[in-house]
């Protein structure tokens, strides 16, 4: 067989195919929100006449790791909204809520910068997996941590979003509802105690005196109210319980104590469980109808 077929096959696929998907730089890397060499952001601005919606990423690791994205696929940037991923203080640089409150302050600096960027600042969506998705949840029910009166323009933006989407994500650090709901293997995870300071889960358990106001404050679950805008959760197994080994940290049982507060309170959480629930609208009509594009 001639070795050059292949190579043309190849290329009449590239030719044939021009919507394939390429990887695109962002059109501003690593802009600084906050004074922190780790609170920067990438942003993809899109070409249009009208401010646009966004869509941040937020990436995951646990608090304790990852990064944010460079490079995010030329397909998303045709969705008819703009983009940013956010970089954030990690606990082994500072313990929570460093994290979550950087999230909200990206998202007050990305509406000081929404004139410049052409943002449309009443819509705006998060989106992460794991630690991603907790801070992501975190934001669409928080509070808003606008701060009127403060000096810093920033500061004084909303942190508020219109809805949020996490894959495999957090809802609470309680260890004592997490090992009763899920198994031990829910609370093992660093990401449950070490972010907060404790040495161990054990630790955190026997001190949760000392853990409990800052462990609560940094859970989604705690602040759902019925003012809160609607979430899309995935999880990517089903939720047998309980977890003795193995991955509890993305359990979907998560999820569903999540799902069981909102309905409580009368609010939109769509769930996803592999090979068990499924919501009736898929994760890009959830998008698409949030960020008002149709």
């Amino acid at each position: 067989m001639n070795k050059s077929i292949p190579l043309l096959l190849t290329l009449f696929a590239v030719l044939l195919n021009p919507l394939q998907a390429k990887n695109v730089e962002p059109t501003f890397k690593n802009v600084q929100y906050g004074d922190h060499k780790d609170q920067h952001i990438n942003f993809w601005k899109i070409e249009s006449d009208k401010p646009t919606p966004l869509f941040v990423l937020i990436h995951g690791g646990g608090w304790l790791g990852g990064k944010n994205q460079d490079t995010v696929s030329d397909s998303m940037l045709n969705q008819g909204y703009s983009v940013a991923s956010v970089e954030y203080r990690l606990a082994g640089v500072e313990l929570l809520p460093a994290a979550v409150h950087d999230a909200a302050r990206a998202i007050q600096f990305l509406r000081y910068k929404a004139k410049e960027w052409n943002i449309d600042p009443t819509r705006i969506v998060c989106q992460g997996g794991s630690a991603g998705a907790a801070s992501s949840l975190w934001l669409a029910y928080h509070d808003d941590m606008a701060d009127p009166c403060s000096k810093d323009p920033i500061a004084r933006q909303s942190s508020r979003i219109s809805g949020a989407i996490g894959m495999g994500g957090q809802t609470t650090f309680d260890p004592f509802l997490l090992e009763k709901e899920i198994g031990i293997a829910a609370i093992k995870p660093p990401m449950v105690w070490k972010t907060f300071g404790a040495k161990s889960h054990d630790h955190l358990k026997e001190n949760w005196d000392q853990f409990k106001a800052l462990s609560t404050e940094c859970a989604p679950l705690t602040h759902v109210t019925q003012d809160d805008p609607p979430v899309y959760l995935r999880y990517g197994k089903p939720a047998p319980v309980p977890v003795i080994k193995g991955d509890g940290i993305h359990h979907a049982g998560l999820g569903k104590l999540l799902k069981a507060k909102c309905d409580e309170v009368g609010i939109p959480c769509h769930l996803n469980v592999a090979g068990e629930t499924q919501s009736k609208l898929s994760h890009t009509d959830f998008i698409r109808k949030v960020l008002e594009l149709d």
